[in-house]
């Protein structure tokens, strides 16, 4: 494929350096780093991007969440920023005008590339895509993988049309993470508790460890904040309106429900720590919709 024959060329930035010869079109200004070397590797083995595909963002919960947060995708022009292996399209559905996918993991743009989306290989720090064309810009389960969270905000910011969307979801909440004290004893000994009484949970030690890897925001005393989405969003012409959830429910989220934890561990956590559960900050997702300002 070359640049003429791509879904892509309409909304490459002047001067790009995408490069259209290699298995994804491949942005060559990249740089890695490693957070973006910990996500590429952990993406790139098949058998764990299946995994995840399969285990995670699944659900019909999440889905009418989505749904209720986006409209339908039909004939609009979407960028789901943090792709993987396509994991929110394939829940979500729809017929999008343009489905362009991003990720630094040329194994999983492959596997999005298989369910309808046009690949891009790009760090989400610096996109070589131009300003305000989207209709929907989508950032599920990536903010907190990235290294600057506020400079992938404001890069996936830039991207959305006046009157579009940008919605960010399954990112943790900072203050439903910051375990103390005992609560601090039981996230370190989780391992060898799913290990030994919820072999459910447990996985590979290999993977576990290169998922690990990936999560560059999702420790205590870390994640999301209201803050983070004000104070960036708001001077860029958005509105924005964010709505704690604890990943359990679907358009309810949006009418102010937080819903349940989905494992009575987060309860025991938090319980240990001091942290009221029932509160909306105790949430363990922070779900952002927000709508730039029309001309």
């Amino acid at each position: 494929m070359n640049i003429t024959q791509s879904p892509l060329s309409p909304f490459l930035i002047p001067n790009h350096r995408v490069d259209f010869s290699q298995a994804v079109p491949t942005d060559l200004a990249l740089k890695p780093t490693p957070a973006l070397e910990a996500n590429r590797d952990f993406f790139n083995v098949s058998q764990w991007a299946k995994n995840y595909f399969e285990a995670c963002h699944r659900s019909e919960e999440f889905k009418a969440r989505w749904l209720a947060a986006t409209g339908s995708w039909d004939s609009k022009v979407v960028v789901d920023i943090g792709c993987g292996p396509g994991n929110l399209y394939a829940t979500v559905g729809s017929r999008p005008e343009t489905l362009i996918g991003v990720d630094v993991a040329q194994t999983a743009l492959q596997m999005a590339e298989e369910i309808g989306y046009t690949p891009l290989l790009a760090d989400a720090h610096a996109l070589p895509l131009k300003s305000e064309f989207a209709d929907i810009v989508a950032l599920n389960a990536t903010l907190h993988h990235c290294q600057d969270m506020v400079q992938v905000l404001e890069e996936a910011a830039r991207l959305v049309r006046p009157g579009g969307l940008l919605i960010i979801d399954h990112d943790p909440q900072r203050a439903a993470w910051n375990y103390k004290r005992l609560g601090m004893a039981f996230y370190r000994l989780r391992h060898l508790i799913y290990h030994y009484c919820l072999p459910d949970l447990d996985m590979d030690k290999q993977e576990r460890t290169s998922a690990l890897a990936t999560e560059i925001h999702h420790h205590p005393g870390d994640g999301v904040t209201a803050e983070l989405f004000m104070q960036t969003l708001l001077p860029r012409g958005f509105n924005v309106n964010l709505y704690p959830h604890n990943q359990t429910l679907g358009a309810e989220v949006l009418a102010g429900d937080i819903g349940n934890p989905p494992h009575w561990r987060y309860w025991v956590g938090q319980r240990l720590s001091g942290i009221d559960s029932k509160l909306p900050e105790a949430a363990l997702s922070l779900m952002c919709v927000a709508q730039r300002h029309s001309l």
